[in-house]
Parts: structure tokens; sequence; C-alpha cells
């Protein structure tokens, strides 16, 4: 629920609904009020939009959440830009006014934020595109602290590219190093972050494809190497895996205990199917919330180890990827 305005058009305009607040509301009210969603679900990224938007009955999408244990969450950052001077790369705005920003946020509700910032490996990445992201980030998860909201972190190594897995690795362990040096100049309390990184695939465009088992080694071992066990958790975002493809590779993670609680934060990949299966009509409401529910155990139960895909429907396996994603 993190997503912009435009972007949330675009979802809505793929079920032949027009990009409209009162649509916007509709989807996001079939969301925050489904019931049971508090079983599987501890917290929800909300657009500065739904934070402050009520639902049909007048009640506050955020009271909704509190209802059923579902921890408000606020995205901070402003969108990507180009880079200067670059291959094509981008960086991320908003960190004039954050502070203040996130004092109102708090105060409305939200107790943790979000700010993604991108790198993709085609276009290099380069040294600058780097250091940038990581920084920004940093800078982004101090203020937040300060305001009283735990951060997310989220440097997103975008899907995009013909790359094999070794050599998203190798980005990858790149892009974690500069972070965590800027977050610790930065004095971030690690206890006080969680991390949403992409899982370490092959890129979109890769011939070879990896097993969930495969995604899940090479996932591991960055983890191990970049991220200090004082962090308590990772939430990983889907960046275009389908349905299926997040919940078996977040399964395949869980197979044995590990340092930090690995777990997930999926849009697309939580959502795919919902959209489809609502369509924008209100008779299909009650449909479109166990869709919801279904990928919602599914992911939480993925998050123990104990994922079993033989319920799933042919539509799971479809994919979300967009490339050059922007939210």
């Amino acid at each position: 629920m993190d997503e912009s305005n435009a972007t949330c058009g675009k979802r809505l305009e793929s079920i032949g609904l027009e990009n409209t607040e009162d649509n916007r509301r509709a989807y996001r009210e079939l969301l925050v009020t489904t019931p049971g969603l508090g079983q599987y679900i501890s917290g929800a990224i909300l657009f500065e939009e739904t934070l402050y938007q009520n639902t049909s009955d007048g009640k506050k999408m955020v009271d909704h959440l509190t209802a059923q244990g579902i921890v408000p969450g606020i995205k901070v950052d402003k969108g990507l830009v180009p880079l200067a001077n670059s291959n094509g790369e981008s960086w991320c705005m908003g960190l004039d006014g954050l502070d203040k920003r996130c004092a109102e946020y708090y105060k409305a509700g939200a107790r943790f934020a979000k700010w993604r910032s991108v790198v993709s490996i085609p276009a290099g990445p380069s040294l600058i595109a780097l250091r940038d992201c990581a920084y920004g980030l940093a800078r982004y998860a101090a203020i937040a602290q300060n305001a009283g909201l735990v951060p997310i972190v989220e440097p997103e190594v975008l899907l995009d590219g013909d790359q094999d897995i070794d050599r998203c690795l190798e980005v990858q362990e790149a892009v974690w190093a500069e972070t965590f040096k800027y977050l610790a100049d930065n004095k971030v309390l690690f206890e006080g972050i969680l991390l949403k990184p992409a899982m370490v695939t092959p890129g979109a465009d890769s011939a070879n494809k990896a097993s969930p088992e495969t995604v899940a080694k090479y996932t591991l071992n960055l983890l191990r190497r970049r991220v200090p066990p004082a962090v308590p958790g990772i939430m990983f975002l889907s960046g275009g895996q389908s349905e299926l493809e997040a919940t078996l590779n977040l399964n395949a993670m869980n197979q044995k205990p590990n340092p930090w609680h690995v777990s997930f934060s999926y849009a697309r990949a939580l959502q795919n199917s919902v959209l489809k299966t609502w369509q924008g009509k209100p008779e299909n409401l009650k449909a479109g919330q166990e869709a919801l529910l279904k990928r919602a155990k599914a992911n939480s139960q993925a998050q123990l180890g104990q994922y079993d895909p033989s319920n799933e429907s042919a539509d799971a396996s479809q994919r979300t990827y967009e490339k050059g994603y922007k939210y």
C-alpha cells in the first residue's frame, strides 16, 4: 500500500478502473478491512494519502489496521530521479524536511518508515551510485530513529538485466558493505532497524534460472557476510518475482534457524491475484479479501519454513516483473 498514487493508478488501470481517489480508497479499504489479516501480517507500509484516509464508514485506515494488531508504517522517500553524469542510474529524493514530516507521521499513527533506493546492475553500477544510495538510506534512517520511527532500509538491486546469480551476489555484497558503513558512520542503532533487501537471483532476462534452494543458499551467504546479527529482521521484497517464486524462495531460506528473523514485505507478490480477483466490483470484495488471506497465510507459513505449494493455482506463477520499476 506504499505505492504512489500514480503507481497505484497503473494497478487500477490494469483491471479497467480509472485512477481516482475514490477507486484508490476502495482498493486500499479492501486490504485494510480484510477479516483475519492480522493473523499473518504484522505491519503495513502506507502511502501518505492512505495514512490520513478514511474508509467508507468514516473510520481511519490506520485504526482498521491497529484494531487487528497490524502496525502502520509510512513511505517517506520522494521517489527516484536521474543521477547526473551516470549511466542512466537514479538517486532518491526526500531528505529535505524529512525530520518534520516524520514527526507529523508519528502523530498520525505511523510507527515505522520506509525509504527505497535502487541499484541497477546493467547500468554498472557506478561507485557514485552505490555511495549515494547508501548515504541517503543512512541519513534517512538516523532521522527516522530520532523521530521515534523504526526505519526500513531498502537498497533494492533491481531484477533488470541478464546477469547470472554470481554477478548479482557480487553487486549485492558491494551495496550492503557501503550501506552498513554509512549506517555506522551516522550512528544508526542497528537493533532499531529492519532491512528490506532483494533476494540474490539471476536477472530477469538471464537464460539460467535458479531453484529456490540455490536462491536461498546465495541470499543467506550474502546476509551472513554483510548483515550484523544485531539487526533483528530481514523483510524481503519480491522485486518482480511471481507470487509462487517469492513464497518458495522465502520458504527455502527458513529451513534452518537464522541469526535474524527472515520474513517478507511483499507488494506485487502479495496483491497481484487480489486485484485480478476483485476487478473493482463490489460483489467481488469478499473473494478479493480471501485471495489476500491466501497469499498472506502462504507467506506467513514460508517465514516459518512450513509452506506447502500443493494448493497453489497456475495464476500464482505469473510474473509481476516490470523493467525499471518505480513506486
